[in-house]
This record gives structure tokens, C-alpha cells and sequence, in this order.
């Protein structure tokens, strides 16, 4: 199976797409094990830029393969993983992909009580221009959350040099409802992209019937939204238990 790859390789390009999907182990909600299916539903939505939380490397329980290789395999694009959790030669944790000249910055654990969590960090040319993007799965406890937020905002990520000056993406499965404190900690500093479309922001999580908002884009203000779209179908119902989050975005 080889999918079709987004990229036009335009040097003046202006806009792009991001996509962050919590894949679940690329485990449907039928229990079928298919990364397959994962990439099928990214290659369908247009992205330029994968944001993937929960993949799997080398896990028995899910067949002992890369899934961040074959999905950026099959999408002819090159990728970044981070495990999170770590046990011999097994590896859990979340992964950037692109086709676009991309550039690994940072990756590393955020603090965490209950179970580890980690982030990760790259730069990618878009035209002349580099944006930040930092991919996350935040843990599921609210003081872990505040905390992981807390290290996000610090020096060794968003608060470096590195990261000042130019366009940037914080996007991933936050856990985190637009109430908690550790969503409202990060919208003092960007912007949500759902809102800023002025349309009545969409759930994502559960896949089968979506009640709840935890995965999350935001953006700096030098960032325009252009649009914003959760793929709701047949495919992405079964998929994975969450629904991916497309944004639609231009450089000023």
C-alpha cells in the first residue's frame, strides 16, 4: 500500500495543514490492529504536518512493529518519535511526521506523578519560513497536566530563544478540558484554533459518539486560521477511540 504524499515542494508556499490524531495504538474501535487504516485516514485529510499521540514500537501486544515508520512509510514522509514510556526494547509515545524539510529540536519526558509523559520538538520549513511545532500527550491527572504545562512554557521549550520569533504550532491529546487549568495556562499564550474560527468548537473524543474537547491546536498570533475540520466518518469512527483535529493554517 503507498499512499499519495501532500507535499507540492513550492518553495513560496504560504499555507499549510496540521493534523494532531491520538491513534490509539492504531487499535479500532473494533479491536482490529491496523496502522494501515491510520495512515489511510491522514492521507485523506491533506495534512502537511502529523501530530500522532499513543504509538506503539516494537510492542508484542500490538504485533512488534515501528508504527511511526510504516505510517510515515506508507505517507512517503519522514519522522520524529519519542517514547514516553520505555521497557526493553518495547517503546509507547507520540511521534511528528512530515514531508516537508524538518529538523528535531527537542524531545524529551515532562514531569509526571502517574504515568510518564513526554513532548516533542521540531522545526519545519514552510516556504522561506521555519515554524515551531511541539507535539504532546498530557497525563491524565490534573496536577500532572499543570505541571507538564508548567515545563512546556519553560526554558527548555517554549520559553528558549530557539522558539521566539517564529510561527508555532502546540498541538496533541491534552486531556484537558477548555475549564481546566492547564488548557487556560496555554491560551494565555496562543490561541485555540477551534475558536478562533468563531464556530462552536467541535469534540473529538470518543470516536464512536464524541462529547468531549481534549485534543488541541494552538497557535501564535502570527498564524492566521484559515479553517478547522474534524473527519467524521465510517473510517475515522472505527479508526481509533479519538477523532483526528485539522487546521487549516497561513503565514502572515
Amino acid at each position: 500500500m503507498s499512499l499519495p504524499c501532500p507535499f507540492s515542494g513550492r518553495t513560496d508556499r504560504q499555507d499549510f495543514r496540521i493534523l494532531t490524531y491520538n491513534v490509539h495504538s492504531c487499535v479500532g474501535t473494533d479491536r482490529r490492529v491496523d496502522p494501515h487504516r491510520i495512515a489511510e485516514v491522514i492521507a485523506h485529510s491533506n495534512a502537511d504536518i502529523i501530530a500522532l499521540q499513543e504509538l506503539d514500537v516494537g510492542r508484542q501486544r500490538t504485533g512488534g512493529v515501528d508504527q511511526a515508520e510504516v505510517i510515515a512509510s506508507l505517507l512517503k514522509m519522514e519522522s520524529h518519535f519519542h517514547p514516553a514510556l520505555h521497557f526493553a526494547e518495547e517503546r509507547y509515545g507520540d511521534a511528528i511526521l512530515t514531508a516537508m524539510p524538518m529538523r528535531l529540536v527537542r524531545a524529551g519526558p515532562l514531569p509526571s506523578i502517574g504515568e510518564t509523559r513526554g513532548a516533542i520538538w521540531v522545526q519545519v520549513k514552510v516556504g522561506a519560513r521555519i515554524v515551531n511545532v511541539v507535539n504532546t500527550h498530557l497525563g491524565l491527572r490534573s496536577v500532572d497536566r499543570s505541571r507538564q504545562v508548567a515545563a512546556l512554557l519553560g526554558e527548555d521549550w517554549i520559553g528558549n530563544a530557539e522558539f521566539r520569533g517564529s510561527p508555532a504550532v502546540v498541538c496533541g491529546d491534552l486531556n484537558a478540558f477548555p475549564s481546566s487549568p492547564a488548557y487556560k495556562r496555554l491560551a494565555q499564550r496562543f490561541r485555540d484554533a477551534q475558536l478562533v474560527m468563531a464556530q462552536k468548537p467541535k469534540p473529538t473524543f470518543p470516536s464512536r459518539l464524541p462529547l468531549f474537547r481534549i485534543d488541541h491546536v494552538f497557535v501564535s498570533e502570527d498564524l492566521c486560521v484559515t479553517s478547522t475540520t474534524i473527519p467524521f466518518d465510517q473510517t475515522t469512527r472505527r479508526a481509533s477511540d479519538h477523532l483526528p483535529l485539522c487546521v487549516d493554517l497561513s503565514l502572515e
